[in-house]
């Protein structure tokens, strides 16, 4: 059994880790962020993700989960004052059980799998963790492949989108980039192999609506900005630009969800194709 440190005090490890939860930079210089929650730290550790500590509160009843969770994960543990946990969790009426520290991966296309089944959705340049993690969460249930982040973006270890995809993010690779030219130098070395992707881009000026072009083949799918939408790079990029039709009076769709429809209609498609 790992050795338990007991914090009560905002020691150098305590700042360290409440430096997760807001600091960006900080978060990319450590390689590590926080994760809160029964499924996402259970997710993460059944998905082998490099779990680095695993704090809790200090002389309080622990749930079985937790206690089993402590006993067979290989990480440092520590036991906090109880208010030290409570500013951890980041909300001030609440006092999570038991916080993970995570490494986070390589941001490496390599982690993606390439083949006649893959689709992967790529969001330009997203501006809201939310979002980034509703998508992230969308993608799993609907069976991609992965998720790219591309441009300058919201970060997806940001535990706003750590908490909004629910447990996803450990279940589907999450990769970022700095640019499109990155996935199209990975989508071009693998077309090389083999598969013939196509790269769809959504737009609501699209030459098509989503449900009547074939994403049954391997697909890299496109959804932009909240405000700008995709990129010229990406748009130039593209194959084909699809639509979402819409009534009423909403003019457009937010990304996560117009990014949710049209995983929705791959699946669709893949399922009807079996």
């Amino acid at each position: 059994m790992a050795k338990t440190l007991t914090i009560t005090t905002r020691n150098a490890s305590f700042q360290q880790w409440q430096a997760l939860l807001t600091n960006r930079n900080k978060r990319q210089r450590a390689g590590e962020f926080l994760v809160q929650g029964v499924r996402p730290i259970t997710v993460a550790l059944e998905q082998g993700w490099e779990i680095r500590a695993l704090l809790y509160p200090d002389r309080q009843p622990l749930s079985r989960w937790c206690r089993e969770l402590l006993d067979r994960a290989d990480a440092r543990r520590a036991a906090l004052a109880p208010e030290l946990m409570r500013e951890l969790s980041g909300k001030e009426e609440e006092s999570p059980e038991l916080l993970a520290v995570v490494a986070q991966p390589d941001d490496d296309l390599a982690r993606i799998p390439v083949g006649p089944d893959m689709l992967v959705v790529v969001f330009d340049r997203p501006k809201t963790p939310g979002n980034i993690g509703t998508l992230i969460r969308s993608a799993d249930a609907f069976g991609a492949s992965g998720v790219v982040v591309t441009g300058h973006a919201a970060d997806p270890y940001d535990p706003k989108a750590v908490r909004a995809s629910t447990g996803s993010l450990f279940a589907v690779p999450a990769v970022r980039v700095p640019s499109h030219h990155a996935v199209l130098d990975w989508v071009a070395a693998a077309r090389k192999e083999g598969p013939q992707i196509q790269i769809i881009g959504t737009d609501e000026h699209g030459d098509v609506d989503v449900a009547e072009h074939d994403l049954t083949g391997p697909t890299v799918l496109l959804v932009g900005n909240e405000t700008h939408g995709l990129s010229k790079g990406w748009q130039e990029a593209a194959d084909r630009m699809v639509r979402i039709p819409i009534v009423g009076a909403a003019s457009s769709l937010n990304a996560a969800a117009a990014g949710t429809v049209a995983l929705y209609e791959a699946a669709r498609q893949r399922a009807k194709q079996r």
